[in-house]
């Protein structure tokens, strides 16, 4: 059947069940001759990570009355330092 037959059709329906055809119609459009679903756009890839940051648990930031980053980083450095010096110890 053409397009244009079943439009020859549709203007025999009532007011109200032509509403009801244009209904179904465009209702359809999301899915396709199947009756399968149109897969949805892509996420972009920047609101994936905003939405991945916003599930994150907080960070409990360490040693954070350190407002100068380049003597934060001395900080852990030194500490990571004094953890592993047993180590070091041993094999000098």
């Amino acid at each position: 059947m053409t397009i244009a037959e079943i439009a020859q059709q549709a203007q025999h329906l009532s007011l109200e069940d032509r509403k009801v055809l244009v209904k179904l119609l465009v209702d359809s459009f999301g899915v396709d001759a199947d009756g399968v679903e149109d897969s949805p756009a892509q996420e972009h890839w920047g609101q994936s990570l905003n939405r991945l940051f916003d599930e994150l648990p907080p960070i409990e930031w360490v040693d954070p009355e350190i407002d100068d980053p380049v003597e934060w980083v001395k900080r852990q450095r030194q500490k990571e330092a004094d953890r592993l010096s047993t180590y070091w110890k041993d094999e000098q």
